[in-house]
């Protein structure tokens, strides 16, 4: 494990809620699509990721009303077009709202292909698939 957080620009992000349990119901299934597991569980925090966390979803340490922030958002990888497809409707069925159907984007170049939803507390993310030939 440790040699694959040599390979890492960034150890984790974080985003805030108001209801963890709301919130674990929402992204546990969801993040399993692309093989995202919850790693770590705490009162006020979830942790998510591939054997390490790097993703949380967390109660405001300010214990202030947990808000998204606009231009910000969290972009998940996909494995394939179909992995894009199913995180998207999975995260309408779960309370999600559609922010970006799925498909191509002129502006990302022929290769990406994803969807963006905004989840129960306002935060946006995203799921993209890079088709790249090596």
């Amino acid at each position: 494990m440790i040699e694959n957080r040599l390979l890492r620009s960034i150890c984790h992000a974080s985003i805030g809620t108001n209801d963890i349990a709301k919130a674990k119901l929402f992204y546990q299934p969801l993040l399993a699509v692309l093989g995202i597991e919850l790693v770590s569980e705490y009162q006020h925090a979830l942790a998510f990721g591939k054997g390490y966390p790097e993703f949380w979803v967390q109660l405001p340490f300010n214990k202030k009303v947990a808000t998204s922030g606009n231009g910000v958002h969290f972009g998940f990888v996909a494995n394939s077009t179909e992995q894009v497809d199913k995180f998207y409707q999975l995260a309408l069925s779960l309370g999600g709202k559609c922010n970006g159907k799925p498909g191509g984007r002129i502006e990302y170049g022929e290769p990406y292909y994803g969807c963006f939803v905004v989840d129960p507390d306002g935060n946006k993310i995203e799921a993209s698939y890079w088709h790249i030939d090596n």
